[in-house]
């Protein structure tokens, strides 16, 4: 626990201990504020659960606010989430469950919740996704996503679909060479998607992605958006299918 954590705990409980009749600590004299201080001592060595009980009730309040906070973020920027005219979208795309995924091609937690976002789709049916390209975890990063992205301008979704999933199921490293290797053997055209890779368009919707992540204070992935809902790191199926089921009621 931090010092701050403990003194806004201490606060609470001394608070919660307190009798129904408020008074005026800055008004007590020198002896009663040290009298006063040594009583809540005594009182929360005796009675440690006070503090527990005061943390866990500070977590849950700032828990509360950042779902808050968030479900503000996601309001402000909808059309930019769910709409940005650019970002691929998968699954059914008339499905009555919308979850958006910033991810990272290097990213070994996005690597692991790959799987679980398709078992998701198989096994539900009736999922959009959106997919975010958000590379922060340096060049090879950045690479990948200007492949992926290039792959979707010059050979459409279903060629993007095939080489995203090929490239979060690579181990090693992502080089043009390795990552062209794969388009061709994938029977699509690779000198065209790397040609494509610099394209301004390329640059503009990286740099958008961006933007709207920094907008959304989304700092790690995977991080996912469903309906008014920011679910910040890897999930588990049973707990996506959980969440799926609360949003549908």
């Amino acid at each position: 626990m931090t010092l701050n954590r403990f003194l806004a705990a201490a606060a609470a409980s001394v608070t919660l201990a307190m009798p129904a009749a408020a008074f005026d600590v800055s008004a007590m004299t020198d002896g009663e504020r040290s009298a006063f201080g040594a009583e809540v001592r005594a009182y929360l060595m005796e009675n440690p659960q006070v503090i527990i009980d005061a943390v866990n009730v500070l977590e849950q309040q700032q828990a509360m606010a950042q779902v808050q906070a968030d479900q503000t973020m996601v309001s402000d920027n909808a059309d930019a989430i769910f709409d940005d005219g650019f970002s691929f979208v998968g699954g059914n795309p008339d499905g009555d469950i919308t979850l958006v995924e910033f991810l990272d091609y290097k990213c070994g937690y996005c690597k692991r919740a790959h799987g679980e976002v398709a078992k998701l789709l198989e096994t539900d049916g009736n999922i959009r996704l959106i997919v975010k390209e958000f590379p922060i975890l340096g060049e090879q990063s950045l690479l990948a996503s200007r492949f992926a992205i290039s792959t979707l301008m010059v050979e459409g979704p279903d060629a993007y679909h095939a080489v995203t999933d090929a490239l979060m199921t690579m181990n090693g490293d992502l080089s043009v060479p390795v990552m062209s290797r794969l388009a061709n053997t994938l029977g699509y055209d690779a000198d065209a998607i790397a040609k494509g890779m610099d394209a301004d368009e390329v640059t503009n919707r990286i740099a958008a992605t961006r933007e709207l992540a920094q907008r959304l204070q989304i700092t790690g992935t995977p991080t996912f958006v469903m309906h008014d809902e920011m679910l910040r790191g890897y999930l588990p199926y049973d707990q996506m299918m959980q969440l799926v089921d609360e949003k549908r009621g």
